[in-house]
């Protein structure tokens, strides 16, 4: 799963500037060409991806492997083979089995600071016993797997005076779990249902999952890195485990000075590779997973990657970086696909997108009786 690690490789103090990290981020993610590559093995190359939009995952494999179909996502998921989960950062991602099995344990602090700290539902649910709160949702969603609506409602008539809501959203911190098919099916509609992963998946939890391992991951499928982008991508401090790990990776450092940290043989392209334009779905791990996010995305630039209620838009790859945002919109028979650029495309650029915005069309929507791709003015 890991590239070799050779004990006690030489540091380097080597400055990597934002192309060098573009490529090298590229390189890890499948982004600089499409791979042949069955699903499940690019899901777990990645550690997951984000999934708070059921249909994301789909267009983040398309645009990343060759002859990716709906079908194939949506027999790992019917087949139990991969799971919605809220993992890193308490979000929903989809996974493989096994890494749900690994990472979420490991990713438990997580849930235990938002139960405490959560200024929306902690205040409800102090002095409360936590552990019967655990068992009672447990045995509500192994029984059956519910919708949060249906937890509230079941566990408000054991705790009546407690609120609704805080109950549903502390099981949900307390147990692993997934949100069981048909949610996550392409062009399948409905309400997230739960039961806990080891229901789901008839098999336990890892009982000493290695956070070394998690780390070496993340660094294979997002590094060079610091420990604060380690942290950003899993909610977590990891500065400890980043030490001990420190005679088995390389060491750079970016143009601000910051130390960052590689494998040995992770792949860093040339600056100048190039780079062909690629649509990332909604919330694409790639553009949420560095506390600097800059060799994906210019600072200028971020604020328009998210909604007023706080939503991450689909973005355009262009030489690599964010420069355009997406959306498709039905209308009875025709599938329009708009691509807003932040700045004027070169022509050869916008051609390139508009060619690659038909086959995006061509995978979300070739059902439609008419496909069209629109490049707006800047900014518009």
């Amino acid at each position: 799963m890991l590239p070799h690690l050779r004990r006690g490789s030489k540091n380097s103090s080597r400055v990597l500037g934002p192309r060098a990290l573009n490529r090298a981020l590229l390189a890890r993610q499948l982004l600089l060409r499409r791979w042949k590559l069955p699903a499940a093995k690019a899901i777990e190359r990645l550690i997951g991806m984000q999934a708070q939009a059921p249909n994301a995952p789909y267009v983040g494999l398309w645009t990343r492997l060759e002859r990716f179909r709906h079908e194939e996502l949506a027999r790992l998921i019917t087949d139990r083979r991969a799971v919605r989960i809220a993992l890193m950062r308490g979000t929903v991602h989809l996974v493989t089995a096994g890494d749900c099995l690994s990472l979420r344990p490991l990713l438990q602090p997580v849930f235990d600071r938002d139960l405490r700290a959560n200024t929306n539902h902690a205040p409800a649910l102090r002095a409360m016993d936590i552990s019967a709160l655990a068992a009672a949702g447990r045995a509500l969603v192994e029984a059956h797997p519910r919708t949060m609506a249906e937890l509230r409602v079941l566990l408000q008539k054991r705790w009546p005076r407690r609120d609704a809501a805080s109950l549903a959203y502390g099981v949900r911190d307390l147990l692993p779990l997934v949100q069981v098919p048909p949610r996550g099916i392409w062009g399948v509609g409905g309400l997230p249902r739960l039961t806990t992963a080891e229901a789901w998946l008839g098999r336990p939890l890892a009982p000493q999952p290695s956070p070394d391992e998690m780390v070496l991951r993340y660094l294979a499928a997002f590094g060079p890195a610091t420990v604060r982008d380690i942290h950003t991508w899993s909610g977590l401090n990891l500065g400890e485990i980043v030490e001990r790990l420190r005679p088995r990776l390389r060491s750079f450092r970016d143009e601000r000075g910051a130390e960052l940290f590689d494998l040995p043989n992770g792949p860093r392209p040339d600056p100048h590779t190039s780079a062909p334009p690629r649509f990332l779905p909604e919330y694409d791990n790639v553009l949420l997973s560095h506390a600097d996010r800059s060799r994906i995305v210019a600072d200028e630039y971020r604020a328009r990657l998210m909604t007023v209620n706080g939503q991450i838009v689909g973005t355009v790859l262009v030489d690599g970086f964010v420069r355009a945002t997406w959306k498709i919109k039905r209308h009875r028979c025709t599938a329009t696909l708009t691509v807003t650029p932040f700045k004027r495309l070169a022509k050869k650029d916008a051609a390139s997108v508009t060619e690659e915005g038909v086959r995006l069309l061509t995978f979300t929507a070739g059902d439609a009786q008419a496909r069209d791709v629109r490049l707006t003015p800047p900014g518009q």
